[in-house]
């Protein structure tokens, strides 16, 4: 192929493999290939377009500059793939593994909110729920159909407008991001795989954080772990294309067509060899602002995850179909921001007004904002290299489109410094004490056009398996695969895949565990049927 140069294979026998971008799925598809299938570390090379791993999972900046993470993904206890992969990974401090880390942070950091709604500047300890008889017996209702009669209906195609104003949709979609017009295929599995913490759920108790954001906590840990076994990182390496041999039924991935600091590349494939593709991303072509300047939205086609996808789904269906997911950014993107702060006197604030300690208390959401606003203080420092006279804070909006209620704007044209106006306009500050903070905080947005793409409608093969019929020497990886029963928006559904993709590829080493089933508990059961009726207290 005309303005290529050909990759050299290196000289040592056996396989090669190669890990398609490299977020939290590649990252784990590696370590469980070197930990169940014996693969020698040296021989598998990730390759990604950015020059930091993690994907999602990202943590970044200092505090003259200002921090920012896009987002973090909640924790739970029978995330059984999450912590048993992170069971063989030592922390950074290599004083204990990261498994063992997260549990002993969450015995002393419990999570207990007392604030978990905000309304008319008064927090709400323990909301009711608030769902009338026809809610709940929808919500049963969805519990017990075939997800295969469900279609590609949303959640507002099941309940009655009335549902959407109730304290459990605003916790429930501001825990999990959730939109009316999403699949209520997604809105089911979620009930079901986190029934277990209903009983809970107005206060986010069962909800396990990592000490630090996860990227100081999950994904450098890993990052390290894999280094030591010699697995090659090529960063700033964008692949661009595959290239398929077909024989048959069966179907290999012969070539990785890529983009890097060289120029294009072709990097050929045996037969031997194996190939993990994470498909599409929550966070491709983010865009991010500053203090005084709104992010500037980019074009759907400057999402390289996006556009690889495409590319090999053209006339394969069996590879799904990504235009499910990334034509409708209306319907998939919000708003989150990070914010430095210089001065204690917001921490100081919301500490004495929620009654929780930053870390204890988790999401903070302002039910009548009109942004859909909400913040969380984590435990400081929330990033390793943190002074300790700086704080970290993060929030996002759902209703990016509409206008503040202190800053008449819509969130997504908004700057850092107009975002927290309106942060400290919801908590009741004005005046010079918000004059100060504003003047000494650092806030960094973020517009992210398919963060929540993985919970559009959706329909059987809209997600391909994880190793597609007839594929030979290749697996999918990440959000936009299929896994019954497993949730998307989860570090654990990127794990999971990971591991089966590798059980699936090599035949080797343990399957991964089953998905927990808590609506088989009746215990489980009885105390979600008693939440649900606001009987629990």
């Amino acid at each position: 192929m005309q303005g290529l140069h050909h990759g050299r294979r290196p000289d040592h026998g056996g396989i090669r493999a190669y890990c398609v971008r490299g977020g939290i799925a590649s990252l784990a598809a590696a370590a469980f290939m070197i930990r169940e299938a014996d693969v020698p570390g040296h021989v598998i090379t990730i390759l990604e377009a950015e020059d930091r791993l993690g994907g999602s999972l990202d943590g970044a900046g200092d505090p003259e500059r200002g921090y920012v993470i896009r987002g973090g993904r909640m924790l739970e206890a029978e995330f059984r793939c999450t912590f048993d992969l992170f069971s063989s990974i030592p922390t950074l401090a290599r004083d204990r593994t990261v498994t063992e880390e997260i549990l002993a942070w969450n015995r002393v950091i419990r999570s207990q909110s007392k604030a978990r709604l905000v309304r008319a500047g008064r927090r709400l300890d323990t909301p009711a729920f608030g769902l009338a008889e026809r809610h709940i017996l929808t919500l049963e209702r969805l519990g017990l159909e075939p997800e295969g009669m469900l279609g590609r209906s949303s959640i507002a195609d099941h309940f009655e407008a009335s549902f959407f104003e109730t304290n459990f949709w605003l916790m429930w979609c501001t825990t999990f991001a959730f939109q009316p017009w999403h699949s209520a295929v997604e809105f089911r599995r979620y009930l079901l795989r986190f029934m277990h913490l209903i009983g809970g759920f107005s206060r986010l108790e069962g909800i396990l954080r990592t000490r630090y954001n996860q990227y100081d906590s999950l994904v450098r840990p890993l990052q390290a772990w894999l280094a030591e076994r010699g697995v090659r990182v090529e960063h700033r390496t964008r692949v661009t294309d595959l290239e398929f041999a077909e024989a048959g039924q069966a179907r290999r991935i012969a070539a990785i067509l890529c983009e890097g600091p060289g120029g294009p590349r072709r990097i050929e494939v045996g037969a031997e060899d194996r190939v993990l593709v994470t498909l599409g991303s929550m966070t491709d072509a983010s865009s991010f602002g500053d203090t005084d300047h709104a992010p500037a939205p980019r074009e759907r086609t400057e999402g390289a995850a996006w556009r690889l996808w495409e590319r090999i789904a053209d006339g394969r269906p069996e590879f799904g179909r990504p235009v499910v997911f990334d034509r409708h950014v209306p319907d998939s993107r919000w708003v989150s921001f990070t914010a430095t702060l210089r001065d204690p006197a917001l921490f100081r604030m919301v500490r004495d007004f929620t009654g929780n300690v930053p870390g204890e208390g988790g999401l903070i959401t302002f039910a009548e904002s009109g942004w859909l606003l909400s913040i969380v203080l984590p435990h400081q420092p929330h990033f390793a290299d943190q002074p300790e006279e700086v704080q970290v804070l993060w929030g996002y909006g759902l209703k990016v489109d509409r206008p503040g209620d202190a800053v008449a704007k819509p969130m997504l044209a908004c700057t850092g410094r107009e975002i927290m106006q309106e942060v400290l306009a919801q908590l009741g500050l004005g005046g010079e004490a918000a004059e100060r903070i504003l003047a000494t905080t650092t806030c960094i947005p973020c517009l992210m056009p398919f963060i929540t793409s993985q919970f559009l409608c959706r329909g059987p093969g809209d997600r391909p398996a994880v190793r597609p019929e007839g594929a030979a020497n290749f697996a999918f990886l990440g959000q936009f695969c299929e896994l019954p029963e497993d949730v998307v928006f989860t570090v654990e559904y990127s794990v999971r895949s990971a591991w089966t993709a590798v059980q699936a590829l090599f035949g080797a080493g343990r399957v991964p565990p089953p998905v927990h089933q808590g609506r088989f508990d009746p215990r489980v059961l009885w105390r979600a049927f008693r939440t649900l009726h606001d009987l629990e207290g």
